[in-house]
Order: structure tokens, then C-alpha cells, then sequence
């Protein structure tokens, strides 16, 4: 049977139809390109430099105090705030991506601490400043460098945890790992990962798109493919993560103020990528957006009896972090206190009066 056809039907899609059409397209031209252009990197054998290892013969180096793990490893740090034998908290500072034990020296002020009563230790991480890498990392492995580095600094069976963006997943491996010996955790704009196991996959659906494109493919490759993400990283032709340098193009305006006004110690910022990107930035995406041991929401409270806290503090409109998620953690960890800043990016840690705020919080809610 023919169907007639009424004069006012229209063939041609509706407008919905083909944005959909054209979504479709795009998706499966830059699926594509990004096939080709990992097939080019696999035949053509694109792999990352070793590192430039500090001590070692044409690395640069050692000028900081460093202790010595189990497996032989060397951690730099540097130590603030009053001497460790008189102070009532002990504090260890995870720092962010790009960052080193010097992330630091902008938090508080020497005056707080004192005030506080805290000593405060920040160290290098693996690859990072003048810290040996560890091609083995875990976010397991983390915890374990954190315990055994303040066995090493003999302080004492419990210490104090703050963390700086991807410098969370330490954190979280404490938590999970070595509560007992935690006497409270402090966590500025904690990164999440969009592949945590329990996370609701339309809640991470809807979050993966709110970031930038240049993001999305290296989240993409970091989870999926993470031997090519060195090449991808470095690789010119398509938008990569947004870490990578220009920052300010994509963010909030409180943070674009923050990244046009600061002026680091350019010696600073140079030491801490000194041993090469990949044992620092790059594995740390590796770890961070892999597939984790556990998730978040299996952490149990570490303060049942409620003689130490935990704290979130992140800003609404972060670029990299999608608030949605850090307010999936709260919903799922209760017992976790989140604060939640409007108008503010994720460079929180660097916004007036919130370092102090939450130094305060940690230490007089323990």
C-alpha cells in the first residue's frame, strides 16, 4: 500500500535531527583521526625520554633534604611552621599537578602556623622536583610512600593530610589504605575520575561533557590507552589537555586572575618538571585516570568515635573538577564535611582567606 504523502510533511530532518546528525559526524571524525594518529605514534615507535634522575651522572642536582624509601627511592622535602618536637600537629602537604614540595610556601602564612602550633612538611612526589620516579605507581603505592616517608621523619604514629587537585588520589589512598594512622585529611579542589566504579554512568556521562574537548581526548586516551599518552600529550595537531598550558583559556575568572597575576619563582616552576614530564605530570594522569583498586564510596569513616575530621573544600564553577561529582562523594560519605564555594574555580587553595579557613577547621574540629 502507498502511503500518500500531505503537502505540509517535510522530508528534510528537523533541526534537532540533524544537529544530531552532525554530532554523530564529529564524533566519528575525531574518533577517527585519534585512531590514525595512535597507529602513526604505535609504527613509528613515539615513546617518552627517560627521565633525568637528580643525583645522577647529566641529571641535575640535589640541593634539598631527601629521605630514602624501602625500595631505594629518594624523596625530597622541605619543612615549615615550628619544630616537629614541639608542635601539637604534624602535617604533610600532597601538592598538585605542575607543582612540587614547594606548593607550599603559599598556602599559610609562618605566623598560622605558630599560631596553630602545626608542623608541616611538603614533599616532591615521585618524578616531581628532586624525587626519584616510580614507574610502578599505584594509587595504591601512594599511601605506603606517604606512611613510610613519615616513619622515616619520626612523626609519631598519627599526621594530618592536606592535598592540592590530582594530589586528592593520595589522599584518598590514605584514607583507604592507612586510616589508623590519620589524625585528620584536608583536600583542596580533590580531582575525581570519571571511571570510578560506582559512580552512576549517567551522573559521569553528564560531567564528561562539561569538559573541553582538548580534555575529553586526553581522558580518553589517559584511561583507554595510557602507553600513548606521552605522545599525546606533546603532539601538536589536536586539542590537548588543557594542563598542558594555557590554562587561563579555559576557566574560571577568579582562577584567570590567579594564573595573569601570579608571578612564580620561575627556578620553582623549572625544578619541578626538571626530570622530564613523564614520570611527573603524565604518570600521574596514568594513575589518576586508571582503573582504581577501589572507589571512593567504599572508604569507611576513619573517625567513628569523631576525634578527627575530613574535609572537601571545592569551588562551583572548578573547570577541571565538575562539582557534580565532588557532591556524588558527599552524598555517598556523609561523614565527609564538604564546603562548597560559589563563584570560586579550582584554584580554591589560592583564593583569600580559604587556606587559613580550613586550617582552622582541620585542626580545631580534631
Amino acid at each position: 500500500m502507498v502511503r500518500s504523502v500531505p503537502a505540509n510533511e517535510n522530508h528534510i530532518p528537523s533541526a534537532v535531527a540533524r544537529r544530531s546528525v552532525a554530532s554523530a559526524w564529529k564524533s566519528y571524525a575525531i574518533a577517527a583521526t585519534l585512531g590514525v594518529l595512535l597507529s602513526w605514534a604505535y609504527l613509528s615507535g613515539v615513546k617518552a625520554p627517560p627521565p633525568r634522575i637528580c643525583g645522577q651522572p647529566n641529571g641535575p642536582p640535589v640541593t634539598a633534604p631527601r629521605i630514602v624509601l624501602s625500595d631505594g627511592r629518594k624523596l625530597a622535602y622541605s619543612e615549615r611552621g615550628v619544630p616537629k618536637e614541639q608542635a601539637k600537629h604534624k602535617l604533610i602537604v600532597v601538592h598538585g599537578l605542575d607543582g612540587s614540595r614547594h606548593q607550599s610556601l603559599s598556602l599559610v602564612s609562618q605566623e598560622l602556623l605558630e599560631e596553630l602550633s602545626v608542623y608541616m612538611v611538603s614533599y616532591d612526589r615521585a618524578g616531581y622536583g628532586q624525587s626519584d620516579p616510580n614507574p610502578t605507581r599505584t594509587v595504591k603505592s601512594e599511601a605506603f610512600d606517604v606512611e613510610e616517608f613519615t616513619d622515616q621523619l619520626e612523626l609519631g604514629p598519627k599526621f594530618y593530610l592536606a592535598s592540592i587537585s590530582i594530589g586528592g588520589y593520595t589522599a584518598w589512598s590514605c584514607l583507604y589504605y592507612i586510616p589508623h594512622r590519620l589524625a585528620g585529611v584536608l583536600m583542596f579542589s580533590p580531582v575525581t575520575n570519571f571511571w570510578w566504579s560506582r559512580l552512576p554512568s549517567r551522573e559521569a556521562y553528564n560531567a564528561f561533557h562539561t569538559q573541553a574537548i582538548g580534555d575529553k581526548l586526553a581522558l580518553l586516551v589517559a584511561h583507554y590507552t595510557p602507553s600513548f599518552l606521552y605522545f599525546w600529550m606533546t603532539q601538536k595537531l589536536l586539542p590537548t589537555s588543557s594542563t598542558m598550558g594555557a590554562l587561563h583559556l579555559h576557566c574560571n575568572p577568579m582562577d584567570r586572575d590567579t594564573i595573569l597575576g601570579g608571578k612564580p619563582d620561575p627556578a620553582i616552576a623549572e625544578e619541578a618538571m626538571q626530570q622530564g614530564i613523564f614520570e611527573s605530570k603524565i604518570r600521574d594522569k596514568m594513575v589518576m585516570f586508571g582503573n582504581w583498586e577501589f572507589d571512593p564510596s567504599d572508604v569507611p569513616d576513619p573517625f567513628p568515635s569523631k576525634n578527627g575530621s575530613v574535609h572537601i573544600w571545592q569551588g562551583d564553577e572548578d573547570y577541571l573538577v565538575p562539582v557534580a561529582l565532588q557532591r556524588y562523594v558527599h552524598r555517598s560519605l556523609p561523614w565527609i564535611q564538604y564546603h562548597e564555594l560559589a563563584g570560586v574555580g579550582h584554584l580554591l587553595h589560592a583564593a583569600p582567606g580559604v587556606t587559613e579557613k580550613a586550617f582552622r577547621q582541620l585542626f580545631q574540629s580534631s
